[in-house]
């Protein structure tokens, strides 16, 4: 092996494979460094998203969700299906099986786009040389014309309720359970929390989220994060804000957990288990040399540029180890810019129409700026929503819950965001994520034919409701917000 690159990225999640595919096509000689290992020491690619985040959740939640509807919905449908039964360490092996195929798919795009894959651990040192210490244990110096860092992000340990991996557990820990908890907390109401949450609570246990903000979903539009508390409670999640934990104490196979609920008065709960979702942190231990030349800023993040440049020449950070939302796509975006602007071309991500998505059932999804966000600016503005509950295909899959929202500008009517709960929602949000990149307005996509009948006829109503025009319900009175 060659000990010289055009590029080399430590890191093949989402952010660092996509960059070493991109910058491979664009001809420049690249190596791809992971230090990720399967349960039987191999080296295997993907980083967190693949291994223990993204895609072994959406494993868990489609298999969660099955086992309900087959539980719970057939019935009406006039399906029949007797006693319904769970094999969780069934389901656990298909999850791992779904790993496993998608992580040997990364090893083999490197293969056929010519990226050196390299396992192990790799250290940013000065001059754009980087140290890789390999599986085996074996330590070389490589040198690059250009390095991109893309190592992600870990789980944030609180110190009132440190991970054990037995009874307490971090979101990894959740994705392995081998029965289904009879009395489930969760530390966190975010993303994560509410999606594992799902999971166990779709399958029979009971389960508590304990979250420490007054407000649901604090990042979300909030006529959006209040209807999915709505569906998500009477679904069974008991949801509780402004719940502080303050300790938590391991007894035997059980853990009481205290906390101060929204009053200040001191409450006290048993779990069978605990899982502790409060967030991810950047990724950098032993990332990064004294002399590297690259600065983190005060939350630990890679210090870049809007271009993902660091403080050092010719060193680029992408992912869940710099600014902006923790999303994969997010990351994989920047890889490509990154791998395009090595090359010489001038690529820019949009961090304008960046989509985000909770994969609870039903989904939530949104792009663009809430209708706060927007307040907030001071700008006029009109909002259109249309709830699924009018739309024949979402009705007659029994899929009617939730809504979708649109905000668009008062005076040029340009789409600003779009916000959705309900079914299939992340795929209806990219819908709009293209009409925003190319400029749309509400009424751009009011005059688009929709097919008919399909979930997607919610945003062809929410754009027309925006201007009053909605067909399928009664419109109200159009009036400008500010």
């Amino acid at each position: 092996m060659s000990d010289k690159f055009d590029v080399i990225v430590i890191g093949s999640g989402p952010a660092g494979y996509v960059a070493a595919i991109r910058a491979a096509q664009l001809g420049l000689k690249t190596a791809c460094i992971e230090k990720w290992k399967d349960d039987k020491g191999k080296g295997v690619n993907g980083g967190t998203c693949l291994n223990v985040g993204c895609i072994p959740s959406k494993a868990l939640l489609d298999s969660s969700h099955k086992y309900h509807a087959a539980k719970e919905d057939y019935a009406a449908h006039g399906i029949g299906t007797g006693d319904v039964s769970i094999d969780v360490p069934a389901m656990i092996k298909r999850k791992a099986k779904v790993v496993k195929q998608m992580s040997g798919g990364i090893a083999g795009l490197f293969q056929a786009n010519k990226v050196t894959s390299l396992y192990g651990s790799g250290k940013l040192l000065a001059g754009r040389k980087v140290e890789f210490v390999s599986n085996e244990g074996e330590t070389k110096v490589l040198e690059a014309e250009n390095v991109i860092l893309a190592s992600g992000s870990v789980p944030v340990d609180i110190p009132v309720a440190p991970v054990d991996g037995d009874v307490i557990i971090d979101s990894t820990g959740a994705l392995e359970l081998q029965e289904v908890p009879k009395r489930l907390g969760v530390i966190g109401a975010g993303v994560i929390g509410l999606e594992l949450g799902s999971v166990w609570g779709r399958l029979g246990a009971d389960v508590v989220c304990l979250e420490a903000m007054d407000d649901f979903l604090a990042m979300m539009d909030q006529q959006i994060a209040k209807e999915t508390k709505k569906i998500l409670t009477k679904q069974g999640l008991d949801i509780r804000l402004s719940c502080r934990v303050t300790g938590t104490e391991v007894k035997g196979k059980e853990v009481e957990v205290t906390y101060t609920d929204k009053d200040g008065n001191e409450q006290k709960e048993t779990f069978d288990k605990l899982i502790v979702c409060v967030g991810r942190r950047p990724f950098t231990e032993n990332l990064l040399s004294a002399d590297s030349g690259v600065n983190l800023d005060e939350r630990g993040f890679i210090y870049v540029n809007d271009l993902c440049s660091t403080d050092a020449p010719g060193v680029w950070a992408i992912g869940d180890v710099v600014r902006g939302p923790m999303l994969a796509h997010k990351g994989s975006e920047e890889g490509v810019v990154v791998a395009e602007r090595i090359a010489g071309q001038k690529a820019v991500v949009n961090y304008d129409i960046i989509p985000s998505v909770i994969y609870t059932d039903p989904e939530v999804a949104a792009v663009g700026r809430t209708e706060e966000q927007v307040k907030a600016d001071g700008e006029d503005y009109n909002v259109g929503t249309f709830p699924f509950l009018a739309i024949g295909r979402a009705v007659a899959a029994d899929e009617a819950e939730g809504m979708v929202k649109m905000i668009a500008d008062a005076k040029t009517d340009r789409v600003l965001g779009c916000h959705v709960v309900g079914p299939h929602a992340a795929d209806l949000v990219q819908q709009v994520a293209i009409a925003m990149e190319f400029g749309s307005t509400a009424e751009d996509i009011g005059m688009t034919v929709f097919g008919h009948p399909t979930h997607s006829e919610a945003i062809k109503e929410a754009a027309l409701a925006v201007n009053g025009h909605a067909i399928h319900m009664p419109n109200r009175p159009k009036r400008k917000k500010k």
